[in-house]
């Protein structure tokens, strides 16, 4: 008999879950660590644009160094 839509849903769900949980000596395992590796370069690539850029407009300076401190604070819980 053909599975449903759902039960393969699920499937992929606990196979997902399983290879993200998936830690034999207290490490995550390479795909958690890749993943947080490419996030944690995400977020510096946008601090530098942030510092790069330059203006006089109060409220646009503002604006970055709120998106700064955010930023610094997400590599701040990643690490």
């Amino acid at each position: 008999m053909a599975r449903g839509w759902e039960s393969k849903s699920v499937e992929e769900q606990v196979a997902e879950r399983e290879s993200a949980v998936h830690v034999e000596d207290g490490r995550p395992d390479a795909a958690t660590e890749a993943a947080r590796k490419r996030e944690r370069q995400m977020l510096e690539l946008q601090r530098e644009r942030i510092l790069d850029e330059r203006t006089s407009n109060p409220h646009r300076r503002a604006a970055l160094e709120a998106a700064l401190k955010d930023i610094e604070s997400k590599l701040a819980a990643i690490s």
